[in-house]
């Protein structure tokens, strides 16, 4: 005689094996495919409810594993790193997808047991005694405060907000944005050049009245250079640049691509 044998009930074929994972202990990234494949189906063949809808589903994952259970024994070709897959990654990501969905329902599931022990009843206070407003007397407020109370509170608060501000960053002026004339400032470098044709560097930002403009100057000045229109030299280290123009005509800024 046969002992009867009372297997517990599974959602579905993905809720049994995470059971079979967590049972065996095993790494889900790492899954023992031909071991699990044989607890599956010893599983499946001893479940009571042979309703076809219900057993068809694990029937089709009984199917997928031996089909990837048979893939792992096929030799191996040899292939790139990235033609190479593993045939159990599929599977792996449908069992973290269902375990995190598991999980949040789970943590649904206590929520709404909490919340069941909650009553709420309505309010029954009586209209009079909801509208009542007492009356209030200035003099219970205001207790012992004084003017000259009020005068030390509102000192202390002043205090506070002044040893709040940073005693540097508060003194920093507000930067402005410099509008500069790309046009206007590459033609007067050109006209200088074509004026003077040999000069120093020093002696054309003499004539600059920012800090910007002096950056955009020389930008042009290496922008022309680009364009073989002008040369420099510099004897010594540190000593003042020596610039030769050597065109005879100005450029637009368009042709330039500055």
């Amino acid at each position: 005689m046969s002992i009867p044998v009372k297997l517990e009930a599974f959602e579905g074929p993905l809720d049994l094996l995470l059971h079979l994972i967590d049972k065996n202990k095993i790494n889900i990234y790492d899954i023992p495919i031909v071991e699990i494949t044989e607890q599956y189906l010893d599983y499946i063949s001893q479940m009571e409810n042979k309703n076809l809808e219900i057993m068809s589903e694990f029937l089709v994952m009984a199917a997928t594993l031996i089909n990837i259970k048979s893939r792992m024994l096929l030799p191996v070709q040899e292939k790139t790193e990235e033609e190479q897959t593993d045939p159990r990654q599929e599977l792996v990501e449908r069992l973290l997808e269902y375990k995190m969905f598991k999980y949040v329902s789970e943590i649904l599931k206590e929520k709404q047991e909490d919340a069941a022990r909650y009553l709420f009843k309505q309010p029954t206070i009586p209209k009079e005694i909801a509208n009542y407003k007492e009356e209030i007397d200035p003099s219970e407020i205001i207790g012992d405060i004084t003017l000259q109370k009020l005068h030390e509170i509102y000192r202390s608060i002043m205090k506070r907000q002044n040893d709040k501000i940073d005693p540097i960053r508060s003194k920093f002026g507000k930067i402005e944005r410099e509008d500069i004339n790309l046009t206007e400032v590459f033609a007067k470098i050109q006209e200088y050049g074509i004026k003077h044709k040999v000069f120093y560097f020093r002696n054309l930002l003499e004539n600059q009245s920012s800090k910007m403009e002096i950056i955009v100057t020389f930008l042009g000045i290496l922008e022309l250079i680009r364009l073989g229109r002008m040369k420099i030299e510099q004897e010594k280290m540190f000593d003042d640049i020596k610039i030769t123009y050597l065109a005879s005509d100005i450029i637009q800024i368009e042709e330039a691509g500055f």
